[in-house]
């Protein structure tokens, strides 16, 4: 966890385009792709740029738009450029910020959390398919359009795992086949991930593991975890990707999410002996709960009123009215309003003389609720009766 960077795009720097003052690659008599070719180019400008000092590890690169109208190509093909560049070290990309210019004698050595993109899983599909069929080196592989047809991804994202797996020194281009080029085995130097293994982690996969690490080193049974943003920057993952690891741990019973003051808290400490829960803890219901629990509760309250002061044609107040009278927000209102027109006692009407009207008058009965918010104090003293 602490080997990553956490970047605001707000703190670094962006390239101009005129920055890269360098002549044009010329694509039209290049032996290489075009993709391949734009590579070479960017990547011998980043590194003679970066020996100069003209630009700084991290520096931002203009954006793909800028460069494919620089270039005269697709941005799908600036795209493809930058790839193969983040394969061999040059640079890295980070969603919602863009592609950072990397020192490439560290190359291999990532210090962005990154979600595993599809080119990556075609890579290790690729590889499985390889050590599969029992393809000996010199072998030719099939074609893109049957390896995507095997593997079950596009033909675009196979052709970019192909050119990845050429940048690794696995595979090789041949002699042009038909419209494209062929690829050939040239080593089976490499290890093979299951599909259904934890090391192909997704971005949020490794936040659940360093989040189940920061709460089984810092926090006990009934602690409260810190906010999202703090959390975040802890563990160096944007608030998004922190809120979904937390939703992981809540579906493994790990967390609990409570209303109001009272937080997410820990139940469980991961990895570790399952310790008795505080009693205020075992007695919560859970967010879903609660929430449908507050509604009721407003329900009734409506019933309650609808059956001591109203009759069958009779008008409702307003959603407003309401909102104020009972101190809630008009959203609970409307939301229970549409609960009891469900149910039967209740009828929209639009227009002039339009409103909430009582079509039928509901029975009230007390009903038991569960424990949503308890004092630890009292739990403490509910537990000794």
């Amino acid at each position: 966890m602490d080997k990553y960077l956490f970047p605001k795009k707000s703190e670094l720097k962006q390239l101009n385009i005129s920055a890269i003052n360098v002549e044009l690659p010329d694509l039209k008599n290049a032996e290489l792709s075009k993709a391949d070719t734009i590579a070479k180019w960017l990547g011998a400008w980043i590194k003679d740029s970066l020996e100069s000092g003209a630009i700084e590890i991290n520096n931002i690169l203009p954006s793909k738009a800028e460069l494919a109208y620089k270039l005269g190509v697709s941005i799908g093909t600036v795209q493809t450029a930058l790839r193969t560049l983040e394969d061999l070290g040059y640079v890295e990309s980070k969603q919602c910020i863009g592609t950072l210019v990397k020192d490439y004698k560290t190359a291999g050595n990532s210090t962005l959390r990154k979600l595993v993109s599809k080119r990556d899983l075609a890579v290790e599909s690729i590889k499985r398919y390889i050590v599969s069929d029992g393809f000996k080196i010199g072998s030719r592989l099939p074609s893109v359009k049957t390896i995507a047809t095997i593997t079950g991804f596009t033909q675009n994202t196979i052709r970019m795992a192909m050119e990845t797996l050429c940048n690794q020194n696995i595979l090789k281009h041949s002699p042009k086949r038909g419209k494209e080029n062929g690829f050939i085995l040239i080593s089976l130097d490499f290890d093979t991930i299951s599909s259904n293994s934890t090391n192909a982690k997704t971005l949020v996969d490794m936040v659940v593991q360093d989040l189940e690490n920061y709460i089984a080193s810092n926090m006990k049974i009934g602690d409260r975890i810190p906010a999202h943003s703090e959390l975040a920057k802890t563990l160096k993952a944007s608030i998004k990707t922190v809120h979904d690891a937390i939703a992981v741990l809540k579906e493994r019973g790990i967390l609990l999410p409570r209303r109001g003051q009272y937080g997410t808290t820990v139940i469980k400490i991961p990895c570790g002996k399952l310790s008795a829960m505080k009693p205020e803890t075992s007695i919560f219901a859970p967010a879903k709960d609660t929430a449908f629990y507050h509604y009721e509760k407003t329900q009734n309250h409506i019933k309650k009123m609808i059956a001591e002061n109203y009759e069958i044609g009779d008008k409702l107040p307003s959603i407003q009215e309401l909102s104020k009278h009972m101190d809630l927000s008009p959203n609970t209102i409307r939301k229970a309003f549409h609960n009891l027109a469900k149910e039967g006692y209740l009828v929209f009407s639009r227009g002039r003389y339009g409103g909430t009207f009582v079509i039928d008058i509901p029975e009230t009965e007390t009903q038991a609720f569960k424990w949503l918010a308890v004092n630890p104090a009292y739990a403490k003293e509910y537990s000794q009766q």
